[in-house]
């Protein structure tokens, strides 16, 4: 196998892991109360739903650009390591 090969087919799978972590945050997002987001601060659920709507969306077309996987990435790590705790925090859920 050529190295472009194994490269590509690496790519191809932290793409599609991306991907994967996005739909959770976006169904994680999605499941919470909006009066929640208000309560911390950290934007409203719509703009929530549009920023990991667009992660994973640049996350399929990831195996395209490595950039786009990269920012789906961000966008997904803010929520799940930011946003997430405090909405679970302020509605007394346990993490």
């Amino acid at each position: 196998m050529h190295l472009y090969g194994l490269m590509a087919n690496i790519l191809l799978v932290i793409a599609v892991g991306v991907f994967a972590v996005c739909v959770y945050a976006f169904v994680n997002a999605a499941m919470q109360r909006p009066d929640a987001y208000t309560a911390t601060g950290k934007q409203t659920k719509p703009i929530w739903l549009a920023i990991l709507g667009l992660a994973i969306l640049l996350a399929v077309t990831g195996w395209l650009s490595v950039m786009g996987t990269a920012i789906a990435a961000a966008a997904a790590g803010v929520y799940l390591a930011d946003v997430r705790p405090r909405l679970l925090e302020v509605q007394g859920k346990s993490r």
